[in-house]
């Protein structure tokens, strides 16, 4: 059998191309074969955040797990499980949702910025 090895680590920065024109500190989701854009509303897709602005066919370093600073799309409650919003926002979960992350803490209002432990 052939030797088997990691890409990148588990948990570890990825680099991908972006699709569309992505904003550092949002989530973003895989739109093609190590492609991504910024993260839709309810995506299933997601697969970290954005470190930094990207244009469209630049390659984009992807933040993944542990705690960053992600931008809300309203209020959100430090505790809250949160999940992929428009623009690549987080918003709270809804029931039975599972969502991405735990808001570790508070945003007031929209456009907020609060600290999530990505799953």
């Amino acid at each position: 059998m052939a030797d088997h090895i990691h890409l990148f680590k588990p948990g570890a920065s990825v680099t991908f191309t972006a699709s569309a024109d992505v904003i550092g500190g949002r989530l973003v989701e895989v739109t093609g074969a190590r492609t991504v854009a910024n993260a839709a509303a309810d995506s299933v897709k997601t697969v970290g955040a954005a470190a930094q602005d990207t244009k469209s066919g630049e390659d984009v370093l992807v933040l993944r797990g542990g705690v960053q600073n992600l931008v809300a799309s309203a209020a959100i409650v430090a505790g809250a499980r949160v999940k992929p919003a428009a623009a690549g926002k987080v918003v709270t979960v809804g029931a039975g949702e599972r969502g991405i992350g735990l808001a570790l803490t508070a945003a007031g209002a929209a456009d907020a910025l609060l600290q999530v432990a990505l799953d």
